[in-house]
């Protein structure tokens, strides 16, 4: 984990199972929900054919065949899904009965807000560094995506859980692969590749704490499903519009 992050919020106080009620997989303390093993199951499915790190977008980053614009165009859009989250996750926080799943998504907002700074901050170091203007509106496929989590938001918290698994769940291997590559192939260190430095070891316990909040909540693989299928797709699709402007006779 990266200097810096390792003040990590505690979910040490989540509730504990009542005494009369056996702490087993899928008992959140007064009532039988998902096993953790389903809730894998249903996002490895969802995933098989939406493996970011297969998309040729991340394929040329790690190769190292991007151009510098296309790194800045970029950033430019994801910042606009970054600047969403902590809006998304608090709504779920907000909305959600079940106390361990909701200590388990206000852990994962208190890192968002903070840990080891705010990380829409961290976000514009790595802008700064690949040279991304500020204030570039969103294209259609990142508006599609952010209001993809927004709407999830509003619809349910088993939904927005679902949809924010999706990618939390590939978070980790992700960030690491966007540092590595930074480093390695377009000479980016320091405040440039500190957020995925800090993703890829925060983001571990955070796709954990999503699952297992699922987990809490859900009673039916189906929703979870649909929801996380509908945010993958949107992923792709983002990272599809930024490879549709990939100059002529880009290639991994």
């Amino acid at each position: 984990m990266p200097a810096g992050s390792g003040a990590r919020p505690s979910v040490a106080s989540v509730p504990c199972p009542p005494g009369n009620v056996a702490a087993r997989p899928g008992v959140t303390g007064y009532h039988a929900r998902m096993l953790r093993s389903d809730v894998d199951a249903v996002l490895a499915e969802v995933l098989r054919d939406r493996r970011l790190l297969d998309h040729p977008f991340y394929r040329r980053w790690e190769a190292g065949t991007l151009e510098r614009h296309e790194l800045a165009a970029y950033a430019a859009q994801y910042r606009h899904f970054e600047a969403a989250l902590p809006d998304v996750l608090q709504r779920v926080v907000t909305q959600l009965e079940d106390p361990v799943a909701r200590a388990l998504v206000q852990a994962n907002l208190d890192d968002e807000r903070g840990v080891p700074e705010p990380h829409v901050e961290l976000f514009e170091g790595f802008a700064r560094a690949v040279g991304a203007p500020s204030g570039v509106e969103a294209t259609p496929a990142t508006a599609a995506l952010v209001e993809n989590y927004s709407s999830v938001a509003a619809e349910s918290p088993l939904a927005a859980l679902a949809a924010l698994a999706a990618y939390e769940v590939q978070a980790p291997g992700i960030a690491a692969s966007k540092a590595d590559g930074l480093r390695a192939r377009y000479g980016v260190t320091g405040d440039g590749t500190r957020f995925w430095d800090v993703h890829a070891g925060i983001d571990e316990a955070h796709g954990a704490w999503i699952v297992d909040a699922i987990a809490a909540v859900g009673d039916d693989t189906g929703p979870v499903r649909s929801a996380a299928g509908a945010a993958a797709a949107a992923w792709w699709s983002f990272l599809d519009e930024r490879e549709s402007l990939a100059p002529a006779g880009a290639a991994c």
